[in-house]
């Protein structure tokens, strides 16, 4: 099932929002630094999630998240859900 997903890093102080088909995977791999963006805010926790049909679904919702450009939008979500 594809999901949009944010991440948080406390160490770096920043969300991550992404897209994928199995989010347990790309948790980790975000923990292992297999994405060099992600690599420096290591450990990164799963603070918001949303399921959808298709994978292109998810990610024109990634992408409507990702222009808002605003971190009080995403905290808005997480706080929603």
């Amino acid at each position: 099932m594809p999901f949009v997903y944010i991440i948080y890093s406390t160490k770096v102080n920043k969300y991550y929002v992404g897209a994928c088909t199995n989010l347990e995977r790309r948790l980790y791999e975000h923990n292992i630094g297999h994405s060099t963006f992600t690599s420096t805010g290591i450990p990164w926790e799963l603070r918001y999630t949303e399921s959808f049909n298709t994978l292109a679904e998810a990610k024109k919702r990634e992408s409507e998240i990702k222009k808002m450009k605003s971190r009080s939008y995403i905290e808005k979500l997480i706080a929603q859900q």
